[in-house]
């Protein structure tokens, strides 16, 4: 008893703090002490700036070997073309709209990783989570990109060329920062305190302001509109995605901190950029959005609820 009362604390040290952080988001957003044009900007600095140098600190500061784990990158892979196949074979027959379709199949797959993955991670293992999931998070995001444009271009009828895909894809500038970081890596290379530190700065902002932006702009009235549609895309990405990227790690015979790391990042939502990029594509935005509002608030549940389980499954 007193292993599993410590089993479901750990899990709350994970997700506890996430949870706080949002809330205090919402709050601040609900008194309007954070407005649209700050989470819009705070938002953009996240994904340009801060979060790129979280990545660059870890990885080029990190030994190649230890961050490289082409095993785990691999799995999280096949697990992630697996449940796009599954889920674009349950909307197929459960979805009736054409346009609806290819938001339900992104929304099941894409993991918003960069933030609530790597705070999953953070939270459970220190760096030493945030490097071995670094590498996982570049390769995995450039295969969401590319099944995401194939499934919402058939669902739209969108003509998005392979060349722009891959354009996109190599301006993205987490994928820029891993590469930068990679011969750092690689080569041993140290960088100089000074650098060091204030790339720490910019990497320390990272997990609090991107957890408020999201926290003030989660719309609890949204969640009713679209609701059935919605569901399919949920059940899919908060129990779907972890069970299968779980499954093929225990195959694997991955245990510790790399089965944590496939589990953490397979519970995080849905991406905030899948509503980008519906919108962008003229999909059904609201959809999108409603999507991300539920899994950002039931991965909360679902991840403390996947770590005791597998906690107690593997003693």
């Amino acid at each position: 008893m007193n292993d599993f009362i410590s089993t479901i604390v750990f899990s709350l040290s994970i997700t506890g703090p996430i949870f706080i952080v949002l809330i205090l988001g919402a709050l601040l957003g609900r008194r309007r002490f954070i407005d649209q044009a700050f989470i819009e900007t705070g938002s953009k600095l996240v994904f340009t700036v801060t979060l790129p140098a979280l990545l660059f600190i870890n990885i080029s500061q990190a030994s190649f070997t230890q961050s490289a784990n082409f095993p785990l990158i691999a799995t999280g892979l096949i697990a992630t073309l697996i449940t796009w196949l599954i889920i674009e074979v349950l909307a197929a027959k459960l979805i009736d709209s054409d346009q609806d379709r290819g938001v339900v199949v992104q929304g099941g797959f894409r993991s918003n990783m960069g933030i609530f993955g790597l705070a999953y991670c953070f939270n459970a293992y220190g760096n030493e989570g945030l490097v071995t999931a670094s590498l996982y998070l570049a390769a995995v995001t450039i295969l969401f990109n590319i099944l995401s444009i194939i499934t919402l271009n058939r669902s739209l009828n969108k003509k998005l060329g392979f060349r722009r895909t891959i354009l996109g894809i190599a301006k993205n500038p987490l994928i820029i920062a891993i590469t930068i970081a990679l011969p750092f890596s690689y080569f041993n290379i140290s960088l100089p305190d000074f650098t060091l530190r204030a790339g720490e700065y910019f990497a320390n902002m990272t997990l609090p302001l991107a957890l408020i932006c999201i926290g003030a702009s989660l719309d609890f009235k949204a969640i009713r509109h679209s609701l059935n549609a919605a569901s399919l895309a949920c059940t899919a990405k908060l129990l779907l995605a972890p069970a299968i990227a779980v499954a093929l790690g225990i195959v694997w015979g991955f245990r510790d901190i790399e089965l944590g790391v496939l589990l953490l990042m397979s519970c995080a939502p849905t991406a905030a950029s899948s509503y980008v990029m519906v919108r962008a594509l003229g999909g059904n935005a609201p959809l999108a959005a409603n999507i991300i509002v539920i899994t950002t608030l039931g991965s909360l549940l679902t991840t403390s609820v996947a770590i005791v389980l597998i906690t107690e499954l593997l003693k």
